[in-house]
């Protein structure tokens, strides 16, 4: 009976390890220093205009209006009295705030036009609509 000797393994050159530690310091760097962009998770189907895009700028405060369901102020759904409230209070915040409307093509007019009554009780001109460039 023959017996083989078993070569000894050699260490490897690259030590896998340290890279790992190294990706995961990678990884945590990427995220953390990503940033996302602010979209309502509204989907809306948005009607087509042959004028310029209007849209929001920094200073403007963003009004969803879906086909069915509440009103949101940015990413938070409101009524009209709160829509108002709010509106108020940044007018107050910032005097060179605006409203953008998003509004769904099937939306309810009288929604979009008791967004625009709150925005001119609130002294808070209204920018424009994300509408759809035609093609």
């Amino acid at each position: 009976m023959q017996f083989t000797v078993r070569k000894r393994r050699q260490t490897p050159m690259i030590i896998i390890v340290s890279l790992i530690d190294v990706l995961l310091v990678v990884l945590i760097f990427l995220m953390v220093t990503t940033t996302f962009k602010q979209q309502p998770s509204v989907r809306l189907a948005l009607p087509k205009a042959n004028q310029p895009k209007s849209g929001a700028t920094e200073n403007s405060w963003v009004v969803t209006i879906p086909k069915e369901g509440p009103i949101y102020l940015r990413n938070d759904p409101v009524t009209v009295e709160a829509l108002q409230a709010k509106l108020l209070d940044a007018i107050q915040a910032n005097p060179q705030a605006t409203v953008a409307i998003r509004a769904d093509t099937d939306a309810a007019f009288g929604q979009v036009l008791k967004v625009v009554q709150a925005a001119n009780a609130a002294h808070i001109p209204v920018s424009g609509a994300f509408v759809k460039a035609a093609q």
